[in-house]
């Protein structure tokens, strides 16, 4: 009946309400099993697809692609028609988030670009020939797109899921991102709450994953040093305060600097080496953790 609605025009006016209704419908199993026996996926491509419906419509149409690829549920297999329409909807909603005239249209089609990536590899390629890290490099920078850790989180999970590709370390340089990158290491909660420090904690594990895996290139590399990643990845190891107190940010931080001093060891001075590099990674995690006493 939701589906009904969606397509017909003389309903149009309820396209965003019936879109909404179907995104907390889909939250279950039987949701999604249903939206699939329907071509609910064919109907949100073509409204995602339809630059004459409004901004909010397409905006709902995101959610409900957010909601029905999110990484937490694991019955996404019943969307087999999903790979047939990806294209189509990974342009889209990189378009929505691209011309977003509000920070919550941008974060659902960001969500959405962000839960794709994870289905399938063939999305990150689509997206790195669209242009995406310069898109969403730029959308970093303007306040009224990007305003909060949640959606900063969005980016830095699709730049993470990129990063496996060859081609993602020479265009992020190219647009600025490893500074970008870097900065998302600084993630700070300004409200203390338990959300938003949650969201500041994926923002750093995430970017310190991202930086990770591209400084296996050494232009990367040299440009992750130049603009001091290695004192902040150190002082998240060392500073349980800075990381939120996260054992999976420290993991990821150790990982990045050890794979960072593969080709630039110059950037880390002897007593950091000694104990966040040379050792085992697990012994430089209960150092850091002050869990020494789990080796009595």
């Amino acid at each position: 009946m939701l589906f009904k609605i969606c397509r017909q025009d003389c309903y149009k006016g309820l396209y965003p309400s019936a879109l909404r209704t179907l995104a907390s419908v889909c939250c279950v199993e039987e949701g999604i099993y249903q939206l699939e026996k329907v071509d609910g996926i064919l109907c949100l491509t073509d409204i995602l697809t339809d630059e004459a419906q409004s901004e909010a419509c397409r905006a709902e149409a995101a959610a409900v692609v957010a909601q029905i690829t999110s990484p937490h549920l694991t019955f996404t297999q019943h969307l087999s028609s999903f790979i047939e329409n990806m294209e189509e909807l990974v342009t889209a909603l990189l378009k929505l988030s691209q011309e977003a005239s509000s920070a919550e249209v941008f974060l659902l089609a960001s969500a959405a670009l962000a839960n794709i990536t994870f289905l399938d590899t063939l999305s990150c390629e689509m997206l790195l020939q669209m242009d995406a890290i310069k898109i969403l490099m730029t959308a970093c920078l303007d306040k009224q797109r990007v305003n909060s850790s949640y959606a900063r989180d969005q980016i830095v999970t699709i730049l993470a899921n990129m990063s496996i590709l060859d081609q993602c370390a020479s265009e992020i340089v190219l647009e600025n991102g490893v500074r970008i990158l870097i900065e998302m290491l600084f993630e700070k909660s300004s409200t203390g709450i338990l959300a938003d420090i949650s969201a500041c904690e994926r923002v750093q594990q995430k970017s310190a994953v991202t930086l990770a895996r591209l400084s296996r290139d050494p232009e990367f590399a040299q440009a992750a040093v130049k603009y001091n990643c290695i004192p902040r990845l150190i002082e998240l190891c060392r500073c349980p305060d800075e990381r939120h107190s996260s054992e999976a940010v420290l993991v990821a931080c150790l990982a990045a600097l050890r794979r960072l001093a593969t080709t630039q060891p110059e950037g880390l001075e002897d007593s950091d080496f000694e104990q966040l590099v040379k050792p085992r990674l697990v012994d430089s995690f209960l150092l850091c953790s002050n869990m020494e006493e789990s080796f009595v």
